[in-house]
């Protein structure tokens, strides 16, 4: 056994990481529970991308919150086109452009847009907590309606901005499936939302779930880069995060435990 555990140095590793590393073989192949596991993997990512996302309700759960939510579209009339025209994700339609001019809201500091993206099971799971976890963060700042996004695109969060008069946008989305993660949901927050920005212009926390980034660590990232993109006037690649710096002891603190 030892002289087996010296030949597969990665088998304890396994237990640290959802990575698929020491698998094992079965003569030229995997094992067998390993093939299964990879098919269960595959079809729970397919399913996430496939899933109709349940707008309403995330609406709902947001209004629970105290926040008004608000019905937009992207230009792509149904998932199939979504999936094939990424540019159609990142317009507005025309009855959604529409819908936003006629609203006439007042300017706000923090618009949120909450978008299927790629895994509408990522939105449905995590979107409201995380905004519950950060709006008490958000003290002094005030929050426009929560713009519910079908088909989107991080980049209809520009357009979206835009057109509530925001100084700050922050899609929340769901990121594209991975064989181990298929509900993970991603931030991108953006200064100054207007149409023909790029990700340049972006500042993104990703891999929030509950076996990624927590609520409130998350919330905690999010809050200090507005804070950042407020005091600066920027984001994206200029503006880098070092939220973790914050919360470090102060210099001299000791580490130790008390006695």
């Amino acid at each position: 056994p030892a002289r087996a555990r010296a030949r597969d140095p990665w088998t304890h590793l396994a237990a640290h990481t959802p990575a698929r590393i020491a698998l094992g073989r079965a003569g030229p192949g995997l094992p067998t529970r390993e093939v299964l596991g990879f098919a269960l993997s595959h079809a729970q990512a397919r399913d996430a991308v496939h899933t109709p996302f349940a707008a309403d309700e995330v609406a709902q759960k947001i209004e629970a919150l105290g926040l008004a939510a608000l019905a937009v579209e992207s230009a792509a009339p149904d998932r199939a086109t979504y999936l094939r025209r990424p540019d159609l994700g990142r317009r507005l339609s025309d009855r959604a452009r529409a819908v936003l001019a006629e609203l006439k809201p007042a300017p706000c500091d923090l618009a949120l847009v909450v978008a299927d993206g790629l895994s509408s099971a990522a939105v449905h799971a995590h979107a409201a907590p995380l905004i519950a976890a950060l709006l008490p963060r958000l003290e002094g700042l005030s929050v426009g309606p929560v713009a519910i996004a079908r088909q989107g695109r991080v980049a209809l969060g520009d357009e979206i901005g835009e057109a509530l008069g925001a100084r700050l946008v922050a899609v929340l989305i769901g990121e594209r499936p991975g064989l181990s993660a298929p509900d993970s949901l991603g931030v991108y927050l953006t200064f100054a939302p207007r149409v023909g920005l790029t990700d340049a212009a972006r500042n993104c926390i990703s891999n929030i779930r509950g076996e990624g980034l927590g609520y409130d660590e998350a919330a905690f990232k999010l809050a200090w880069l507005i804070a950042e993109a407020r005091r600066l006037g920027l984001t994206g690649v200029a503006l880098k995060d070092e939220s973790d710096l914050a919360r470090l002891p102060p210099a001299g603190a000791t580490l130790l435990p008390k006695r």
